[in-house]
């Protein structure tokens, strides 16, 4: 095959969105570090996906357009550092088409050759033994290759596979906890499993995604019939999902993952019956719940209602007339945006000023297009964001690109809930932008950021050694102790904390702690550290169930 159109492009990036989705838990199972939100694939599979949509029924010959609306689905729809870059990588291929009809060989490796320059640039702190190093190695492989060797496309497209394949290898040599936890990075096997698919269609072996089983049964209509309904709206949730494998998904957790639920809606029934497991409830955000659920397994039936509008059809007249949309108020000067999980940490990051919350954290990363919305829906002419996540940074970074021209928007580069309370709570109106930001800066300097969770496999980092369904307690990204109660790891990672300086002990308490243990917290940290101010609140938020703020 001497050149690549429109269509089989298409095809190419839809074979490789499907393929994706076919192997993102066994990219999500790398995880180096043992806790429950090891979400890479699951960040790529949703990023692809977004692109997959955006090219599946076009039907144009040339390969930019197939390229950039590819991109521009990716861009809109990236999750995680690994979506963000993946998104970069195919900016960068698709930018190196423009005006082309068709793709050669040499179009071929210097589209990939573009998508890691372009992909590179937009790391601030590029880290080898990455999917970057994926990338650059494999496309510099491809461009040399392709310069002393007369190839067909085909020959080119699998030959960079193989070199993507022989670069995942190499990068526990490069990335040392890679190494000594004994896997290759979760980011550049996600890029293999996309070129592979890619490569399978331009063969014509088109990936198709697997199909779930039809299912076997009705929900169980006992358990249905005892919901207790409210008086709140938004989308009635349901499905029956099957569990594991272990191999491939994580381990299921009957009451964690209710805690999970719960703190994202209500009106919860969950009904397990040995592999299945079948789900009701009330959520704003049922795109958050089944991203959740699937970690867990795959679903055999789902079913999505929307009961604002059922309510509204209900209860409106056919005859009333529409009312007239208030005018858009003018933007006020300043406005800020936190991304936030759990109804806790939502209201107190409303109580210090914060205009929007997006919802999403540890296991669900929220996209570019959910930052760039919630942007625009704060209203104003100046708009500070704070991620939260260190895996959320670039979206947000990305998300201020895409506003350059309507807003300005200023990413506080926050990595934990503690950090973007205390950022968001050195805000002051009767400051400028940039004085603002010098003084988030400087609060974010001077706390340190804990948190507790439990471990998904038995490993040895950081010199501790983890212990599977036990609990870690976490000091800024580093394991310090794994214990068999969150109390006793709470309790051991304050005290690797706390100092002679320290003032101030924030606990934001999870879904999964009951009222009784908080009240043994206190009393406990209040005769340990009697100096020493204690502020332990509800926050609600899924699978962490401690989030620890020292000052």
């Amino acid at each position: 095959m001497r050149n690549i159109d429109g269509q089989t492009l298409r095809q190419m990036l839809v074979s490789a969105a499907n393929n994706l989705y076919n192997h993102y838990p066994e990219i999500d199972a790398l995880n180096v570090f043992p806790v429950p939100d090891g979400d890479t694939g699951m960040n790529m599979n949703l990023t692809l996906a977004s692109g997959s949509k955006e090219v599946a029924n076009r039907t144009d010959d040339d390969v930019y357009t197939i390229a950039s609306c590819f991109s521009k689905g990716l861009l809109m729809g990236a999750r995680g550092n690994s979506g963000v870059i993946t998104s970069q990588i195919f900016r960068g291929f698709a930018d190196s088409l423009k005006g082309k009809e068709n793709i050669t060989t040499k179009d071929l490796a210097e589209a990939f050759a573009n998508g890691s320059t372009v992909a590179y640039k937009a790391v601030m702190r590029p880290v080898e033994g990455t999917i970057l190093t994926v990338i650059r190695e494999s496309s510099n492989a491809l461009s040399n290759y392709v310069a002393d060797h007369d190839i067909s496309v085909d020959k080119a497209m699998e030959y960079i596979l193989k070199e993507a394949e022989a670069s995942l290898q190499r990068t526990p040599e490069l990335l040392p906890v890679l190494k000594e936890v004994g896997v290759v990075d979760s980011g550049g096997a996600g890029l293999c499993t996309i070129l592979f698919g890619m490569n399978e269609a331009l063969k014509g072996n088109f990936i198709e995604k697997n199909q779930v089983e039809a299912m076997q049964g009705e929900s169980d209509k006992t358990a249905l019939a005892s919901f207790k309904e409210d008086d709140e709206f938004g989308y009635c949730t349901e499905f029956i999902m099957r569990l594991g494998p272990d191999s491939v998904k994580k381990a299921f957790n009957e009451n964690r993952f209710k805690n999970w639920l719960l703190a994202q809606g209500n009106s919860l029934v969950v009904v397990r019956d040995d592999d299945i497991v079948k789900v009701h409830v009330h959520t704003l955000t049922p795109g958050h719940v089944l991203t959740y659920a699937q970690g867990y397994g795959e679903f055999i039936k789902l079913k999505i209602e929307n009961m604002t509008e059922q309510h509204t059809n209900l209860t409106t007249k056919p005859e009333e007339p529409r009312k007239e949309v208030a005018p858009k108020e003018p933007a006020k000067d300043y406005g800020m945006v936190a991304i936030s999980a759990g109804k806790g940490i939502d209201e107190l990051f409303t109580e210090i000023g914060v205009d929007k919350i997006v919802s999403g954290g540890q296991t669900m990363n929220p996209s570019i297009e959910d930052i760039v919305n919630a942007i625009r829906m704060a209203n104003a002419k100046s708009v500070f964001v704070f991620p939260n996540n260190s895996n959320i940074i670039m979206a947000a970074l990305q998300a201020s690109d895409v506003l350059a021209d309507e807003v300005k928007v200023h990413v506080i580069a926050t990595k934990t809930i503690p950090q973007g309370i205390v950022a968001a709570s050195s805000f002051s109106p009767d400051l400028s932008d940039k004085e603002n930001i010098k003084n988030m800066k400087d609060a974010i300097k001077h706390i340190k950021s804990g948190s507790v969770t439990y471990a998904i496999k038995d490993t040895v980092i950081d010199g501790v050694s983890v212990t599977k369904d036990y609990f870690m307690g976490i000091s800024d990204k580093k394991i310090v102790t794994c214990e068999k109660k969150p109390l006793t790891a709470l309790y051991k990672l304050i005290a690797t904390m706390v100092n002679s300086d320290t003032y101030l002990i924030t606990i934001l308490v999870g879904a999964d702690v009951k009222d009784d243990d908080i009240k043994l917290i206190n009393t406990r940290l209040s005769k340990k550290y009697p100096e020493v101010e204690l502020d332990i609140r509800r926050g609600d938020q899924p699978v962490y169930s401690f989030l620890v703020g020292v000052e």
